[in-house]
């Protein structure tokens, strides 16, 4: 169990310490995801708006520099060439955007080694609800001070937001107001000191929220469909019995044709006689 010292809000030391919440305050220290976090934090702040100029930007160079030929010196087609002062800038930077990604259980993970941090070194103090209802610095100021931390980089998390507290240290450059669910491994590490509400200790909860898996209404069972009624079955003689019947009928009138088919080519050629062949022409002087 990891212990706070425990702060009044007016700034007075109370007998007892504060014991931290074990599920988040179990001491474990990631450095890799920490670096990671503070890397890909840094690097979002990047506005990417930085440009040099390349040839077709810079003035000027529309005219070549002296003939191709018979000067003795190198050929040169503009003034404006990278080669020459005052020319463009080749591979300079270009607008682009520096943002990274990081996984929300990664940000919490980081989060969550940068409090156990502070907290093992002994720079986490916790304070009753803080009672400033309007904007005063010079409060703040006292109540720093009477913790020891005036000439430290502070930061104050706080249950919600406190624009009262926000604006009292809008004038100091060493200490920074966020809520406590709001403040990132970046903020934490920043500071030397974290000063932090003791409500929101209460109601923070002590591990990721995982949006619990709801299952979906179950399809009510579908009715069982009503049986066609059956056709009355034909008595196995009849089915039987009625191709034969058909079958022999188209028989008996195919062969019919094929007779008289037959029978026609020969009457045709018993009728056509051939015609008596004439007797060919006697030659002249013949005996």
């Amino acid at each position: 169990m990891i212990e706070a010292p425990h702060y009044s809000a007016a700034g007075a030391r109370k007998s007892g310490a504060y014991a931290l919440p074990e599920a988040y305050f179990d001491g474990t220290v990631n450095t890799p995801v920490l670096h990671e976090a503070v890397k890909v934090y840094l690097a979002n702040q990047r506005q990417g708006t930085h440009q040099t100029k390349t040839r077709s930007f810079v003035s000027g160079g529309n005219q070549k520099p002296w003939k191709q030929k018979g000067t003795g010196r190198a050929r040169q087609g503009s003034t404006r060439s990278p080669l020459w002062p005052g020319g463009g800038t080749t591979f300079g930077p270009q607008p682009r955007d520096y943002r990274l990604a990081l996984p929300r259980k990664v940000k919490q993970l980081a989060r969550r080694s940068a409090l156990n941090a502070r907290a093992s070194e002994g720079s986490l103090f916790v304070v009753e609800r803080f009672e400033q209802q309007s904007p005063k610095t010079k409060a703040l100021v006292a109540l720093l001070s009477a913790l020891g931390v005036a000439e430290r980089k502070v930061l104050i998390l706080t249950h919600g937001v406190s624009e009262a507290l926000v604006l009292s240290a809008r004038n100091l450059p060493r200490v920074d107001v966020l809520p406590y669910a709001d403040a990132s491994a970046y903020d934490v590490l920043w500071a030397d000191v974290v000063v932090v509400e003791e409500p929101a200790l209460v109601s923070e909860p002590p591990v990721p929220f995982v949006r619990p898996f709801v299952p979906g209404p179950k399809a009510a069972p579908a009715e069982p469909r009503a049986a066609a009624p059956k056709k009355a079955a034909k008595p196995k003689a009849e089915k039987a019995a009625a191709p034969k019947a058909e079958k022999k009928a188209p028989a008996k009138k195919a062969a019919a044709p094929k007779a008289a088919k037959k029978a026609a080519p020969k009457k045709a050629a018993a009728e056509k006689k051939p015609a008596a062949k004439k007797a060919a022409p006697k030659k002249k002087g013949g005996k």
